[in-house]
């Protein structure tokens, strides 16, 4: 099938990618010609693992083009991908202003039948209302189509090419049998719905994923009063085939694109029909608290008393083998670090650029590599859960340190790896490990 992708981002990039792959024939558009000028010299503008070589893969098999000249791709595709950003308003809405301006060029583009597949998460009734306003522009025919994503960054190809289902809103069956036919290589699991279902199902997803993780992240602050580990809590819950074990793992909370941009736009989706969205608002407010747990054991360790501390964070990304920092939980509390007189050395294997421009303050001393960032340092908080930290010799992290004291925001390490140190190790939700927490390190 002859395909355009609209927006070279992680889902629309991925998505293009994957889509050549198949064997389709890909254009993949965008209005930022640096980003097309670096995809056709075969970079990626995103971190992704593996989609560097898969791009370039199809690239040479002549399957897949990147170009700015969103018109000529149109008239040459019989499916039209929008996988443009719809970022949150200061109120929590989704932004559609991109995502309408793309369709306007679409109609004025068109030369014939097309379907065209919006991928963004919308609100309910978008597609309806994107409808509306490409007829208002071109007398071609279309059909429009809910096509939502599902994919994580980090494993976006493997989720892509081996999704769990494929969600295909539609009204037409036509447009739905093509659609179908398009994805009946990657799954059986391919769900035919009405469109407005469909894009509630994505909210509906992400809401419910993130539920679980402010749920066990609940949990583990009650394992910590009572005595309990919450890791084998979660394990002991997953075995559970109504729970299951995915994303209940204690930590920092959620961050990066989705779940805090899809959780907030679909309070608002709720309010607009006047209704309040109770649990939701409540996962929401148990994520944001969730983070300065690292803050407050801080502050029990150093008895209040922060100002002038060295600090050193390991991990800036809002999770290992990406380069996103959006919405990361160490924007927060690197900022609340600073801001009470703290001097904070941050390091992350991928993210760093990524961070100090959206960080974009001082008070922090960026470094290279991870042993330089804790040497000297007070303490060391571990905010995500690089493989390259995991693997760490905690002996020799020790030696580095001014003093051993460690706050483990992922659970990264287990008893064994701390025997034969002196940390005083702070982990979420397992009493038994937090060292620190029980006996405060005398500070001299």
């Amino acid at each position: 099938m002859n395909i355009t992708v609209i927006g070279t981002g992680y889902v629309g990039l991925v998505s293009g990618i994957c889509y050549a792959e198949l064997g389709n024939q890909v254009i993949c558009v965008d209005k930022d010609p640096r980003k097309i000028d670096m995809l056709n010299a075969g970079g990626i503008p995103i971190y992704e693992p593996g989609l560097q070589e898969l791009a370039t893969a199809n690239r040479t098999k002549g399957r897949l083009s990147f170009t700015t000249d969103l018109p000529s791709a149109v008239t040459q595709s019989d499916i039209v991908i929008l996988a443009v950003g719809t970022p949150p308003l200061p109120s929590g809405e989704a932004n559609l202003d991109y995502i309408d301006e793309a369709a306007l060029e679409i109609a004025q583009a068109m030369n014939g039948y097309k379907i065209i597949a919006v991928k963004s998460t919308v609100p309910v009734g978008t597609n309806e209302r994107l409808g509306q306003l490409i007829r208002t522009r071109t007398n071609h025919p279309f059909d429009s189509i809910s096509l939502p994503e599902f994919l994580r960054e980090g494993s976006a190809i493997q989720d892509t090419l081996q999704p769990d289902r494929i969600i295909i809103g539609a009204e037409s069956e036509s447009a739905a049998a093509t659609m179908t036919a398009l994805h009946k290589p990657l799954t059986d699991q391919i769900v035919v719905t009405d469109i407005r279902s469909a894009e509630m199902i994505k909210y509906a997803s992400n809401a419910f994923l993130a539920t679980k993780i402010s749920f066990i992240n609940e949990i583990a602050n009650i394992c910590e009063k009572v005595g309990a580990d919450v890791t084998k809590v979660a394990e002991g819950m997953g075995y559970d085939k109504r729970i299951g074990p995915s994303f209940l793992k204690a930590g920092i909370g959620y961050g990066g694109s989705c779940f805090p941009k899809d959780t907030s736009a679909l309070i608002q989706i709720a309010g607009n029909v006047d209704y309040e969205f109770k649990l939701l608002r409540s996962v929401v407010e148990v994520n944001r608290d969730q983070r300065f747990n690292v803050i407050r054991k801080l502050e029990t360790i150093f008895e209040g008393d922060l100002q002038g501390k060295t600090v050193a964070v390991w991990g800036l990304a809002f999770k290992p083998n990406t380069d996103d920092v959006r919405d990361s939980p160490a924007l927060e509390i690197i900022q609340h670090l600073v801001d009470n007189g703290v001097k904070v050395k941050a390091y992350d294997p991928i993210a760093m650029d990524n961070f100090r421009a959206l960080f974009g303050k001082d008070g922090v001393e960026w470094c290279n590599e991870a042993m330089e960032t804790a040497r000297g340092a007070d303490a060391l908080c571990l905010l995500t859960e690089w493989d390259e930290f995991a693997e760490v010799d905690l002996g020799q992290l020790q030696s580095v340190l001014k003093r051993p004291i460690l706050i483990d925001g992922r659970n990264v390490f287990n008893e064994e790896h701390l025997l034969g140190t002196d940390f005083i190790y702070y982990s979420v939700g397992r009493p038994s490990l937090n060292q620190g927490v029980k006996q405060p390190m005398p500070i001299l």
